[in-house]
């Protein structure tokens, strides 16, 4: 049967009367992909009927309803909103919904609080990639990368990464994005975080001059961390000790539990400076009363420059053994002679307690004037030995006396045979002159001989003339 135009007419202005009333209510069409509040109106064993306030109810399908966690799904009642998600429209116009992607909303809303808030929460690890850790987070699934990953061994490998699943992590939240279902997570970032409030609340505890209990984490040239439950403080490596410290492994070692001395803190930087010599006896307090200057000491080198060699004796008083105090004195540099580490038999050469100064010195048998009579000095180094140092040393001392001693006696005989030989250069220099000088007396002779031909030439010339007067007289 064909419709009139009367009942289109009709539908028409149905359809625009309709048009006009959901208008004029603000009503909106639920889209694919929306999250709508929704009430519960029927719950059956195979699926969930809701009210969005649309023209159709919404539908939850059981294979949604497995989704839930057992828990979540026994609390859902009649009359319950809840969230849900659009998902489509079937053929009856009914639409089909979620309401554990609706619950997984308020999580992305939770996830992008955490980013600003920066709060820690905690995940439980499901799995793992070749980029790192797969982690589940209320409804949502995350992941952290490998390199913001510290709950595992250095070698990061997939054996180690097995045995975190099921684990739970404390982590921070470092990227949401919804549309690509992306949700970062750090626990390198989380440990940081709370480090920092773990050193905020000691600081607040700790103040300057306390001595607290602490563990040795790391050693680096310029000193030692030390965890003092929660938070790290530095021990400079000028605190470590009253001698001198090369590095701080020469005292410490990583995981050693010592007693520190709260330097100063600094509560807007959260840092804590501590100092482990504060709780160690000062050598120089009682240095002037325990030693003397020409006293025999032992020491270890601590540290060789180009000058000399810093030394160390057993209580933590150190002062220089200088370039021209060791051996015998001729040393060119010190490196191949002492090295760091050794230990030396020193005598003190100058002591100066309220300066903090000491000096040492090797050279027991000379002074700065040159060799030491032996004999007048044994006799006092006998008395100083005694009761300061083993007999074995005591030997040791007599047997340097006995080499000055040898030194001496062959000074002396150098000094004889010098002497000797200057005489000698004297009597030669005597012969030299007289040779000279009879060869001055040779040189004239030779000249008067010269000379004397000439003389007699002239002589003869005479008498020839005067015989030739003679004749001429006679003539006449």
């Amino acid at each position: 049967m064909a419709t009139s135009q009367s009942d289109l007419d009709k539908q028409a202005l149905h359809d625009e009367f309709q048009a006009l009333l959901e208008a004029s209510a603000g009503y909106d069409q639920p889209q694919r992909g929306e999250i709508r509040n929704a009430e519960i109106l029927q719950i059956d064993e195979r699926e969930i009927i809701v009210d969005l306030g649309a023209k159709y109810d919404g539908i939850v399908p059981i294979a949604d309803l497995e989704r839930l966690d057992p828990e979540v799904r026994a609390r859902l009642k009649v009359g319950d909103n809840v969230p849900v998600y659009v998902l489509n429209r079937d053929p009856n116009d009914n639409l089909t919904v979620s309401i554990n992607m609706g619950m997984q909303q308020y999580d992305w809303e939770k996830a992008r609080e955490l980013l600003k808030t920066e709060d820690v929460v905690t995940v439980e690890v499901k799995g793992h990639n070749r980029g790192g850790i797969l982690v589940q987070w209320n409804r949502l699934e995350g992941f952290i990368p490998s390199s913001h990953l510290i709950s595992t061994t250095s070698s990061g490998s997939r054996d180690t990464w097995d045995d975190l699943i099921s684990h739970k992590l404390t982590v921070k939240v470092i990227e949401v994005d919804q549309s690509r279902r992306r949700l970062i997570f750090s626990e390198r970032e989380a440990q940081r975080e709370q480090r920092a409030l773990h050193k905020a609340r000691l600081l607040a505890e700790l103040k300057e001059g306390d001595v607290v209990q602490g563990k040795v984490t790391g050693l680096r040239d310029f000193g030692a961390f030390v965890n003092l439950g929660g938070a790290d403080g530095l021990i400079h490596v000028s605190e470590l000790a009253w001698h001198r410290v090369d590095h701080p492994r020469d005292v410490l070692r990583v995981g050693e539990d010592i007693e520190v001395y709260v330097l100063s803190l600094d509560r807007e930087t959260n840092r804590i400076a501590l100092s482990r010599k504060r709780l160690l006896p000062d050598p120089w307090e009682s240095a002037g009363e325990k030693y003397h200057e020409g006293q025999l000491v032992e020491g270890t080198v601590t540290n060789v420059v180009d000058f000399g060699a810093f030394v160390a004796l057993d209580d933590g008083l150190e002062g220089l053994l200088h370039l021209s105090e060791m051996g015998n004195g001729s040393l060119k540099e010190p490196h191949s002679y002492v090295k760091k580490g050794d230990r030396l038999s020193l005598r003190i050469s100058h002591l100066e307690p309220e300066k903090r100064r000491v000096g040492f010195t090797q050279r027991w048998g000379t002074d700065a004037a040159g060799p030491i009579d032996a004999s007048a000095e044994a006799p006092a180094a006998a008395e100083e030995v005694t009761g300061e140092i083993p007999a074995d040393e005591v030997i040791a001392a007599e047997t340097v006396v006995e080499e000055v001693n040898e030194t001496a006696e062959a000074a002396e005989a150098v000094i004889e045979t010098v002497v000797e030989e200057e005489a000698a250069d004297e009597a030669a220099e005597a012969v030299i002159e007289t040779v000279v000088e009879e060869a001055a007396a040779d040189e004239a002779a030779a000249e008067t001989v010269e000379d004397a031909p000439t003389t007699v030439i002239k002589l003869s010339d005479l008498k020839a003339a005067e015989e030739a007067a003679t004749d001429d007289e006679k003539d006449s």
